[in-house]
């Protein structure tokens, strides 16, 4: 497991920040992040500032990153691409997440390095991470800006024959009452501004499905996936948008069987891929392609109906 409880002593009385500066050498920064998350335990109930006291026995839960052994795809001095395969978390969820690419990156790389933005879980590809402070912050800010060029591949339902321009705003629901808030973002002219670009790369007439090529010009939770279920050419294997909100409540929950989530959705997975990213950072220019075949993951992970056809 990567977060660990373990058990400290503090010998005199004295405010949190201090034992954990003085003991662990940790930043401000970090003692605050820590403390609000609920770190620190007393008796098994967690402190709220900084200033509070420590005396006696008490718990700190903290992370210890753990590989399995998934390897680099390029390591330059300021940092580092990994490869990403489709079902791998970028962050935990919670602390009893098992495993995630933040764990084979810091077991790796050390503690300061960080990963500097993020894909769904469900999509493959490529993901930038810095190896320190510095690059963490410089890197975050290309994204911010703008500055970063991202080419993602898909596999999408029907015929797509000419590039489209997708400029339509996208906004997460708000509405409690149903169970689809937890990941649902929709197209409202009150969201904001996303804008795509989408290119038909290879037209499959016996499955009746195109492979394309998305640049996202902004950088939106699940705007591919949006955008192209709004032009009616929603990515195979998307098991939300789409879909029904029967099959979509038990994929998020996961009860939604395999056999059924190919047969509504065309794919075992998501076919969305982080294919390519280009980029300057420090006067150098950066073009990182993914050195998968995703055409053969596509139609590995529609085989049940290929099989068919």
């Amino acid at each position: 497991m990567p977060f660990i409880i373990k058990k400290m002593f503090a010998q005199e009385r004295e405010s949190a920040f201090l034992f954990f500066k003085r003991e662990l050498g940790y930043s401000q920064r970090d003692i605050q992040r820590y403390i609000a998350v609920g770190r620190v335990l007393i008796n098994g109930v967690p402190i709220t500032k900084p200033s509070d006291f420590l005396e006696g026995e008490f718990e700190f839960i903290y992370f210890e990153p753990i590989s399995k052994g998934l390897a680099s795809h390029i390591v330059d001095e300021r940092f580092v691409v990994f490869d990403k395969p489709s079902g791998m978390l970028i962050h935990p969820q919670n602390r009893h997440t098992p495993y995630s690419l933040i764990d084979e990156l810091k077991f790796q790389f050390g503690m300061d390095a960080n990963i500097a933005h993020r894909i769904d879980q469900e999509t493959s590809g490529l993901v930038l991470c810095a190896k320190d402070k510095k690059s963490e912050v410089d890197i975050k800010m290309m994204f911010q800006e703008r500055e970063m060029k991202k080419k993602y591949l898909a596999m999408v339902h029907g015929e797509l024959k000419d590039e489209l321009r997708i400029d339509a705003p996208l906004l997460r629901y708000d509405d409690e009452k149903s169970a689809l808030i937890r990941m649902v973002v929709k197209v409202d002219e009150s969201g904001k501004k996303s804008l795509t670009y989408v290119k038909p790369i290879k037209y499959y007439p016996e499955l009746d499905m195109t492979m394309i090529e998305c640049s996202p010009h902004t950088g939106r939770q699940h705007q591919i996936r949006v955008h192209m279920f709004h032009v009616k050419h929603p990515i195979v294997g998307d098991p939300v948008y789409g879909q029904d909100e029967e099959n979509i409540v038990k994929y998020l929950d996961r009860e939604l069987d395999r056999e059924t989530r190919v047969k509504i959705s065309g794919a075992r997975r998501l076919l969305l891929h982080a294919n390519e990213l280009e980029f300057e950072l420090y006067g150098k220019n950066y073009q990182i392609k993914s050195s998968v075949d995703f055409e053969k993951v596509c139609l590995e992970n529609m085989k049940t109906i290929y099989r068919v056809l």
